[in-house]
């Protein structure tokens, strides 16, 4: 795995709660999602994430409103561009971005790396929306000691 980052490595050093969510999400478990992320946000606890799905997407929002820190980390190659939404982040030394693949578009194999790798790299995970075929079932299996709930 290549890994390239921007931003402050120092966020290594500092408990990591990961956020995965399966693409497919009840709409209580959505809501659960959004007081979650504005409860991190005002604890100041390190978030580590994709943020591809359009939850995670929803929770890096209401995460940028706080003044913790975040990890997003790429399941393709690094941006070439930084959106301004993370380059704010950068600028206040809130965010590490980290690429774990040179594809150039995230694909299924990529996003399962991707997502491998922050369960790795997380002190906790929460997992939301996992049902019979959400990939995220098989690194549930193999992360549970880590698992936390909404």
């Amino acid at each position: 795995m290549q890994i390239e980052c921007i931003g402050n490595k120092e966020l290594w050093n500092i408990p990591k709660t990961a956020f995965l969510a399966s693409s497919s999400i009840k709409p209580d478990d959505v809501l659960k999602c959004y007081d979650w992320a504005t409860r991190m946000a005002k604890e100041g606890r390190c978030v580590i994430s994709g943020f591809s799905s359009h939850l995670e997407k929803d929770v890096l929002h209401f995460l940028s409103k706080g003044k913790q820190p975040i990890i997003v980390v790429l399941s393709r190659q690094m941006y070439k561009q930084i959106p301004s939404e993370l380059q704010e982040l950068l600028d206040a030394n809130r965010l590490l971005i980290i690429s774990t693949s040179n594809a150039v578009r995230q694909s299924k194999v990529t996003a399962f790396a991707r997502n491998k790798y922050i369960c790795e790299q997380a002190d906790k995970i929460l997992f939301v929306g996992l049902n019979e075929t959400s990939s995220l079932n098989k690194l549930h299996e193999i992360y549970k000691d880590k698992v936390i709930n909404l």
